[in-house]
């Protein structure tokens, strides 16, 4: 990874989330500049592995991962990795959760269930981590407080509001793990 000799914290980010929850739409809308993406067409493959009941329209899916740049300052930089969404994929976490600092973890309020094996992974890695609950257009607005409670988290744990196709709200939502991040080293 090519770092800037004139940086001097760079810090490595997750963006993590079920299949289809926005990763790659939300890193899309940080990255300052132009996001890798490793999609590839939805095919007959994923016939019995993908469940696109909550997503019909559909068509991609990351393969490997996402990768994003953020700069905070002269001297911090926000390097963003997306994750895969599948369960197949999750051998990937284990190399992309090395060095990390913390993990923004997206979910759909309307497919929290799918949330669980993500919450397991972030868990299993020691990731601190803070919940955006991505809303997509005609789905409920569930209150935060219920939303934690049906995901079994702690009241220290960071729960926002968020839309990742606007680049403020997803902003707004990295700066609640941010915030999150330095209480912990604080």
């Amino acid at each position: 990874m090519y770092l800037d000799p004139d940086v001097s914290h760079a810090v490595k980010i997750l963006i993590v989330g079920h299949f289809g929850v926005g990763k790659t739409t939300c890193i899309g809308s940080l990255s300052e500049i132009e996001p890798l993406r490793t999609e590839e067409e939805i095919t007959e493959a994923s016939v019995g592995f993908d469940d696109l009941s909550g997503t019909p329209d559909k068509t991609t899916t990351t393969v490997a991962m996402d990768f994003g740049r953020l700069t905070l300052s002269d001297t911090l930089v926000l390097y963003l990795f997306g994750t895969p969404g599948q369960e197949r994929f999750k051998e990937m976490w284990e190399e992309l959760s090395r060095g990390a600092l913390g993990a923004l973890v997206l979910v759909d309020p309307e497919r929290l269930h799918e949330s669980f094996p993500v919450l397991d992974l972030v868990e299993r890695f020691g990731l601190t981590y803070a919940i955006a609950v991505n809303h997509f257009e005609g789905t409920t607005h569930y209150p935060l407080d219920e939303v934690r409670e049906a995901l079994n988290l702690t009241d220290e744990t960071p729960v926002v509001e968020c839309d990742v196709r606007d680049e403020n709200s997803s902003a707004q939502a990295l700066i609640t793990l941010v915030k999150h991040l330095m209480s912990q080293l604080g």
